[in-house]
């Protein structure tokens, strides 16, 4: 027994300290763009939602294939009448007589052809549940540019963190180095003073720089699916920036081709279309062949034992007020409707693929100037450091020179991430975000 007892308490310290090492893996692990990507296609509800609507549109076309298959019907009635000239006087146009029964039967029809209709319904229903499916495909884009702009914009704050913090770093060194040189009378309070001045400033960026990489992770948090905040550890594992930005017409053609939101709205425009056909063939003739069979173990002398009939069934409607060919024009009105939205939305596509260009071409244009001008800062601040040092210039100089080197690390690091934000925009402008 007390072997047994032992061999649970280590085999439940083994599974806990594999539960420990599990979750300090999940919290420590590096996650990548496509990691980041995996997880909100697993965990984000709109993606869920979208696939929902996807698989209740191909039930609904089982719904409407349904009618070419037989429809079978079991029907049991147990009558009791008071007197054997029992009669209903009013009511339908049916036989009157009431008799004392007890019968079952099944009643089937199939059927032969309604010339047409139930096949556009069915087509109408199919391109319908290619529209979901696009429209699946369009919520899956639209979450994976969220989390594709959340995922740059969260690198691109930490980078700015880090040249926050480095900017503090060197300007706390910068100050000791003052404080020191004025204690031996080789500086001024006055240096020191703008020294620690400098300080605060880079200490106020710090702070900001802080607030924002946790508002990033936040929005990246719920960027991935997740109600709560929570922290990741990302690696910059971003794609290389491409220069070759100037096939703007196949740009476009690959949009028009590929945009889910576009294929969408054209499988809708179709199913209008084959709805409207559908609605043209309700005004002609629907041909069924019908059957029952029945047995009646108890009933009265005027009844038979048992029962079956079959025939075929032929109905036109003659006159309905107008319904029918109303019904048939307000689905053509509104197939045209949809060519029209497809067109608007042709031309909205069009226009945001030339902006997005414009955009990735801009941002390209910022990253070579912030690259030349991070050079040229860095440059001035060496200069300004050597001749602080020798006594030359001021602090004030130096200062500036601090500032202007920081404000260009910065500006350098926004523009990168920028390129990449709008690169993603562009794919998915074009539908090329998978």
């Amino acid at each position: 027994m007390k072997n047994i007892l032992c061999s649970l308490i280590i085999l439940s310290l083994a599974l806990e300290s594999r539960g420990l090492a599990q979750t300090n893996t999940s919290v420590s692990s590096v996650l990548t763009l496509a990691d980041v990507q995996k997880l909100a296609l697993q965990h984000h509800p709109q993606i869920a939602a979208a696939n929902y609507r996807a698989l209740a549109a191909q039930e609904v076309v089982k719904e409407t294939r349904a009618g070419f298959f037989p429809n079978v019907n079991l029907y049991a009635n147990a009558v009791g009448a008071e007197n054997e000239d029992a009669r209903i006087l009013a009511g339908g146009l049916n036989n009157p007589s009431i008799y004392d029964r007890l019968a079952g039967g099944l009643a089937v029809s199939q059927l032969i052809t309604d010339f047409g209709r139930t096949a556009n319904l069915t087509a109408s229903s199919k391109l319908q549940a290619q529209a979901e499916m696009q429209n699946a495909n369009a919520t899956r884009e639209q979450v994976l540019l969220l989390v594709n702009v959340s995922y740059f914009s969260t690198l691109e704050a930490h980078a700015v963190l880090h040249v926050a913090q480095q900017t503090v770093d060197t300007r706390q060194l910068l100050l000791d180095q003052v404080s020191l040189l004025a204690s031996n009378k080789l500086k001024s309070e006055l240096d020191v003073s703008f020294a620690r001045v400098a300080l605060e400033e880079g200490r106020l960026l710090l702070q900001k720089a802080q607030n924002n990489a946790d508002d990033a992770m936040t929005l990246l948090s719920t960027a991935l699916g997740y109600r709560e905040p929570r922290t990741f550890q990302l690696t910059d594992s971003s794609p290389s920036v491409f220069s070759n930005t100037n096939a703007i017409s196949q740009l476009v053609e690959t949009a028009l081709a590929e945009r889910p939101e576009l294929l969408s709205l054209r499988n809708e425009h179709d199913a209008a279309l084959r709805f409207a056909k559908s609605q043209r063939d309700a005004r002609l003739p629907l041909i069924s062949a019908v059957g029952m069979i029945g047995d009646s173990p108890s009933h009265d002398a005027h009844l038979p034992d048992n029962y079956e009939v079959g025939g075929i069934q032929l109905s036109l409607p003659l006159f309905a007020g107008g319904l029918y060919t109303a019904r048939q024009h307000e689905a053509e009105l509104k197939a045209q409707s949809d060519n029209e939205l497809v067109r608007v939305l042709e031309d909205n596509i069009v226009r945001d693929v030339h902006i997005a260009w414009l955009n990735v071409n801009n941002a390209l244009e910022q990253l070579h100037t912030t690259e030349q001008l991070v050079r040229n800062a860095a440059e001035a601040y060496d200069l300004a450091e050597a001749r602080y040092k020798i006594g030359s210039s001021s602090i004030v100089e130096l200062s500036q020179a601090q500032l202007s080197l920081t404000s260009a690390q910065i500006a350098n690091t926004n523009a990168r991430y920028n390129v990449l934000i709008q690169q993603a925009k562009l794919n998915y402008e074009i539908g090329a975000l998978r």
